[in-house]
């Protein structure tokens, strides 16, 4: 990293060039394309105008630039409710010079950690009625209901705790490098109904008509055989259950299904087959997943047409 990329960070002056300040974007510009991926340290929620950082997104960033972070927690739980509030410190790892702080706060009182999809039907019955409740879930092809019970907070109480680490370190990741003009945060934490009105706030740019002489219609492609689709979107969840990390694949597929996967083998294949250009046509198994309108993808191959039919195939417009 050159001189003038680290003198914004680790400047002596009150005031920054603009070279000082280009430069520092461009890094973050030049570190998204280079070794960032979509899916894995970024995501693009439909709708929404700049993509959202992820807590591996944010590593690399805070890496590029040399910063060490301090978390300083703040516990504010109760006797039902886990809860706490996260101060991330940032210094220089080069001259140790304070850089700027975010911060971050999580509760197991938030929507997502609160309830649970009870096991089983006796379970809901003989829970007391302030702790289980049936909701609404938007499905696919159509709503659906589900029975759910309280969740303990303490059976999640270092979740919490983590997120409000992640969301402080994603804070001031953002603020410290600037780079809240190329990221959004803290979307991809909302529940999905929130995300929708986000969106509906931040409608995608319409483009000005052009005349028939400055533009040209393109021929449509041809459509994939049967069995056959191409992969639109990658998108990875991390999580943690009873003490162990995972990571969801979830993989969006042209003719409008989705799957989702643990298998890291399987979600590479579908970035590969995603990023090829022209993109390479996938055939997929879907089996049905333990929740109601969810699929799990349990095989994936590239399509290999038959010799009568070697064509080259080229996906459509799917943005």
């Amino acid at each position: 990293m050159s001189t003038a990329e680290l003198a914004v960070l680790e400047r002596g002056g009150p005031v920054a060039s603009a070279a000082e300040i280009r430069a520092q974007v461009n890094l973050i510009q030049e570190v998204m394309r280079a070794v960032m991926k979509d899916g894995v340290h970024y995501g693009t929620i439909p709708g929404t105008p700049k993509p959202t950082l992820y807590k591996p997104g944010a590593e690399k960033i805070l890496s590029t630039f040399r910063i060490a972070i301090e978390p300083i927690v703040e516990d504010l739980s109760t006797a039902d409710e886990a809860r706490f509030r996260v101060q991330a410190r940032a210094t220089s790892q080069a001259t140790g010079q304070f850089l700027g702080s975010g911060v971050g706060e999580c509760s197991s009182n938030e929507e997502k950690y609160r309830w649970r999809a009870a096991v089983c039907d006796q379970e809901f019955e003989e829970a007391a009625d302030d702790r289980r409740r049936s909701v609404w879930k938007r499905g696919r092809d159509k709503p659906y209901q589900v029975r759910q019970g309280r969740t303990s907070h303490a059976d999640v109480a270092n979740t919490i705790l983590k997120m409000a680490k992640k969301r402080a370190q994603i804070d001031v990741c953002l603020t410290v490098t600037a780079a809240s003009d190329v990221f959004a945060q803290d979307i991809e934490d909302l529940p999905e109904e929130l995300r929708e009105a986000v969106a509906d706030e931040h409608p995608p740019t319409m483009q000005p008509p052009q005349r028939k002489s400055q533009s040209s219609v393109p021929t449509p492609p041809p459509a994939p055989p049967a069995g056959a689709v191409f992969v639109t979107k990658v998108d990875a969840r991390d999580g943690e259950t009873n003490g162990r990390k995972w990571k969801l694949h979830i993989v969006d597929f042209s003719d409008g299904r989705q799957g989702s996967t643990l298998d890291v083998d399987l979600a590479t294949l579908a970035v590969q087959c995603r990023d090829s250009r022209p993109p390479t046509a996938v055939e997929c198994t879907l089996e049905p997943g333990k929740k109601q309108g969810q699929f799990k993808l349990s095989e994936l191959a590239k399509y290999v047409p038959p010799a009568e039919h070697a064509e080259t195939l080229t996906p459509g417009n799917f943005e």
